[in-house]
């Protein structure tokens, strides 16, 4: 069997020629350059202001081989910078990513972290417009993620007000259950709660509801990326707020893990990450619209902090910097 072809024996314009079959060459919109020139152009319409996020995906940080396939990855990567469009009220556009790996890696690996991010691209309604690619000691996938607010205001996170109703929509504790079935490495859990897997593997924002919330007159908005308790308290420090809410239950997936495991469920839900969920607080008597799936998570107060059922809730979620 003859052995895949690495980076180093196809080189670098290869490579991109490569990728280029996978992303598409030339126009992806009327009036638009895509992958082929030195910089794409991309029609963002009627509205001149750019809502623009980026994110690294590390190898050992971010995810494993052994756990997630090429295609994984970049599906990872794509739904983690558009959920943070989603948040602000923005229309996903268009996305440009940075490519880094060592020579030794398949080019086969890295066409299918190009599909993974063309087809989760897709998915939000925007595309793959270029990026760059790098040698590395390590691969690593890095995305800039262009939004669209069609005239809109952006939902910031200081526009909590007293007396506004919050609310969550999306997955909670998929992600965090997720992996703590892949380093429990227990391969009946982990072919039993197979969704939980792919919900780590491959993250799943609620495509279409930040806009939707957003024309609905969200007030604030935020992507849970680090945890529920620690996302919603950037928009309640952000707004000068607290909050009341009550206690979540969890949904009969993670409750299974979390029989099997033996945790608390709460603890994944109010503290994982990853699953990309959005908290948005709006008006006293504007309710949201009826197509998104949501909860009502509580009320928006002026004491500060988050109460949990009444009781002081202490700090839980994932800080980059501080996380082993």
């Amino acid at each position: 069997m003859t052995a895949e072809p690495t980076l180093a024996d196809v080189g670098e314009f290869a490579l991109i020629a490569r990728i280029a079959e996978v992303v598409g060459v030339g126009p992806v919109a009327v009036g638009d350059i895509g992958v082929g020139d030195d910089a794409a152009v991309i029609s963002l319409g009627r509205d001149p202001r750019v809502v623009a996020t980026t994110d690294v995906l590390i190898e050992g940080r971010h995810f494993r081989r052994d756990w997630s396939s090429a295609y994984d990855i970049g599906r990872k990567a794509a739904a983690a910078n558009l959920a943070d469009l989603e948040a602000m009220g923005a229309r996903p556009v268009s996305l440009l990513v940075a490519f880094a790996a060592p020579a030794t890696t398949p080019v086969g690996f890295a066409v299918d972290v190009a599909r993974g991010l063309v087809d989760e691209a897709a998915s939000a309604g925007a595309v793959v417009s270029g990026g760059d690619t790098a040698r590395a000691d390590s691969i690593s996938v890095t995305v800039t993620a262009l939004g669209a607010l069609d005239g809109r205001a952006p939902v910031l996170r200081s526009g909590a007000r007293v007396a506004d109703a919050l609310y969550v929509t999306g997955t909670l504790g998929w992600s965090a259950a997720g992996l703590a079935l892949l380093e429990l490495d227990d391969p009946l859990l982990i072919e039993r709660h197979r969704a939980l897997i792919d919900a780590h593997c491959q993250a799943r924002p609620p495509y279409g509801y930040g806009v939707a919330v957003a024309v609905a007159g969200a007030t604030a908005m935020i992507d849970v990326s680090d945890g529920l308790l620690a996302d919603l308290q950037h928009v309640l420090t952000a707004s000068g707020v607290g909050a009341d809410v009550a206690a979540l239950a969890s949904d009969e997936m993670v409750a299974a893990a979390a029989r099997d495991l033996g945790v608390d469920p709460s603890v994944w839900m109010w503290g994982g990450g990853e699953d990309h969920a959005l908290v948005f607080t709006m008006p006293p008597g504007v309710t949201p619209p009826a197509h998104v799936a949501l909860r009502t998570l509580g009320t928006i107060t002026a004491a500060p902090g988050i109460r949990i059922d009444g009781v002081l809730a202490e700090p839980l979620g994932f800080d980059h910097f501080v996380a082993t």
